[in-house]
């Protein structure tokens, strides 16, 4: 699957190794509402171009999984700024 790195110079797995540093800083560093978000531009990182099939639960299991998120940002990050905005 990644054996376009064999054929990769120096420098070009260099930039290949900045690029992917910069999409993965971009996703760690949302917050508030973007932290809910379906992130493709990540994906897009990947040579491979595809569209991912992906499956959405039903609103009711979807919404138990996002308190779910939310209370595990609770445990891990108790001491997070809340961000007291409604999503426009």
């Amino acid at each position: 699957m990644d054996e376009d790195l064999k054929t990769m110079s120096r420098e070009r797995l260099e930039e290949e190794v900045r690029r992917l540093r910069a999409g993965i800083r971009l996703h760690r560093d949302s917050t508030g509402h973007d932290l809910c978000w379906h992130h493709p531009d990540l994906w897009r990182l990947l040579p491979e171009r595809l569209d991912p099939t992906i499956a959405v639960p039903p609103w009711p299991k979807f919404l138990r999984g996002c308190i779910r998120y939310r209370q595990s940002l609770d445990e891990q990050r108790p001491d997070a700024p809340a961000h007291d905005t409604e999503f426009e």
